[in-house]
């Protein structure tokens, strides 16, 4: 499941699917793209545009929408439900996205009482709602991704997400070198800004690879 960022569509994903439904390896994988619901957006003036939660600032110093927080992870949730329903187990899901999307996901994964195969969140930042921790949280991998000179979500703001899900939840740190994948691997693309490049997707797409292998792969 890839979920976009704000002010995006599933289609932002659409060259990455493609590169990656390419890979021999990620072939098995069916690719879910959720759409976020249109909502005014307090920190935009209050345009309305496809966003999975209000943001009040974007300086992240301010009360965070909860609520609409809460609304997504149903909404993330159901469409993980479909799939389970469908046949495929929670531990072959992976859910990754993009900026506020990357947010989700790494905040479905820390409060689902679904074990999931893996998060990941690009250019992302964490939310507060520590409380909602899973007891899954701690195993989970978690492959996170920022950019240096990311404009708009900070390279600090990004380092310190991941040190408040190791410091106040407990998520161990890791890295894509190591054998145990589960915990936070976080990685730092120099130069970066709020976007991917070639070097985090290939890091994206090797981290895929080994969370949700082939079943072959798996029963060798």
């Amino acid at each position: 499941m890839l979920i976009h960022g704000l002010g995006g569509s599933p289609s932002n994903w659409g060259p990455i699917v493609t590169s990656f439904q390419g890979d021999p390896e990620l072939q098995h994988v069916k690719w879910e793209l959720p759409q976020a619901p249109l909502l005014p957006v307090t920190a935009n003036g209050g345009a309305v545009m496809p966003a999975w939660f209000d943001i009040l600032s974007f300086d992240f110093n301010t009360e965070e929408d909860k609520a609409g927080m809460l609304r997504s992870l149903r909404s993330i949730d159901a469409f993980a439900a479909a799939e389970v329903a469908a046949g495929i187990p929670s531990e072959r899901i992976v859910i990754a996205g993009f900026s506020q999307g990357g947010g989700m996901s790494i905040l479905a994964g820390m409060t689902s009482a679904r074990r999931y195969a893996g998060v990941s969140g690009l250019s992302a930042r964490r939310a507060k709602l520590r409380q909602m921790r899973s007891e899954h949280a701690t195993t989970l991998p978690v492959f996170w991704g920022h950019g240096t000179r990311d404009p708009l979500i900070s390279f600090e703001l990004g380092v310190s997400s991941a040190a408040f899900l190791r410091d106040e939840l407990g998520v161990p740190t890791t890295t894509l070198q190591s054998a145990d994948l589960r915990g936070i691997a976080f990685n730092e693309y120099r130069g970066l800004v709020h976007a991917v490049d070639d070097r985090e997707l290939d890091d994206l797409r090797g981290w895929m690879q080994r969370v949700i292998p082939q079943m072959t792969a798996l029963g060798s």
